[in-house]
């Protein structure tokens, strides 16, 4: 299969109308995987509907079965078509935070594909901030299941050549719409319960759901791979490069001993490091991504750093940690995931 690039300015009125979106659309509703850009990472979107298309997702993608996926709408009347229920809660947050980077899951309705909610009776769904998005579901008219569009367990993609590289004639198409903006995937809460629990940090922070409706729990399996996840992104390995990569909780002296060692067995040494600290290390390769005090850009470009490092060939990674809350809660959840939870602490 040859995967057809559409590349379209966001910035278009009417995108609905543009004849790209109409071709990619109609592709969809064929039953075919478009990868398009969202304002977390670029998704890889089919009808929900049709277990044929559905089940595409899962082999470009060479994803577990038992792994669900987020069904992505581009209005607020499509809840009730999928959706039994709403808790009030729930509502506000819909009001507040969608369009946006966030995920809620519910009780689903019965017009899905089974394979979207991997056999459970919920739904995870969300309204992406991204005006191709949003033009590419309204003219599909479909709901649109769209876990990131990248090979399983690599890191997410934040432009389209990074979803080429992934799946190229895997996939009929990629919506080109540049580079996304929050760089890490959608917050996921779970709202089947009185007090709604994070499944998978992101987007949208702890503190800023607790602004808006009070109390959020944290789910406490987020860092265990034993169950069958509840949430997309709660099992397996994802957002891996190449080579290993260790967490390192410590001071820069710490990270550069463990450098050397791995130098002194004639290994090459990268180093994931912030703006702030990329002088310190000698290594063989320091890739830099964001700034500490502001932690929001190395979410930004923390998925294409670890795909930088595949090109370096580099024997093992060494990353800095970050503060476990705010955002960095999201950045730590995605490195220690990427890292198959190997830390090691001073």
């Amino acid at each position: 299969m040859e995967t057809k690039i559409f590349t379209v300015d966001k910035d278009v009125p009417l995108l609905e109308s543009y004849p790209q979106i109409k071709e990619a659309a109609k592709l969809i509703i064929d039953n075919e995987v478009i990868a398009f850009p969202t304002e977390t990472v670029y998704g890889l979107g089919a009808n929900a509907q049709s277990d044929e298309a559905v089940k595409k997702i899962y082999e470009a993608k060479g994803r577990p079965s038992d792994n669900p996926l987020i069904v992505h709408i581009a209005s607020f009347e499509q809840v009730d078509y999928i959706v039994q229920s709403v808790p009030d809660y729930a509502k506000v947050l819909m009001e507040t935070f969608w369009p946006g980077p966030l995920t809620l899951i519910l009780p689903k309705k019965g017009q899905l594909s089974k394979y979207v909610t991997a056999g459970l009776n919920t739904v995870a769904v969300r309204m992406p901030d991204h005006p191709l998005a949003l033009a590419l579901i309204k003219e599909a008219n479909v709901p649109v299941a769209a876990p990131s569009a990248n090979l399983s367990g690599k890191p997410s993609p934040t432009k389209a050549q990074h979803v080429y590289n992934d799946l190229k004639d895997k996939i009929a198409g990629i919506v080109n719409g540049g580079a996304t903006g929050v760089g890490l995937e959608s917050t996921v809460l779970d709202c089947t319960t009185d007090i709604p629990i994070i499944l998978r940090p992101g987007g949208i922070t702890r503190e800023q759901l607790e602004d808006v409706i009070g109390k959020v729990n944290v789910d406490v399996m987020l860092e265990t791979d034993d169950q069958a996840p509840k949430s997309p992104g709660m099992k397996y390995t994802h957002y891996a490069p190449d080579a290993p990569l260790t967490i390192v909780n410590g001071g820069r002296d710490f990270l550069q001993s463990l450098a050397d060692q791995y130098k002194n067995e004639g290994k090459r040494v990268g180093v994931l490091t912030t703006k702030e600290n990329a002088h310190f290390y000698n290594v063989d390769k320091i890739i830099v991504c964001g700034e500490r005090r502001e932690l929001q850009t190395v979410a930004n470009e923390l998925y294409d750093v670890l795909r930088q490092f595949d090109d370096e060939q580099i024997d093992v990674i060494l990353s800095e940690s970050f503060p476990n809350e705010g955002i960095g809660q999201a950045i730590m959840n995605r490195l220690v995931k990427a890292s198959g939870h190997h830390v090691v602490s001073e």
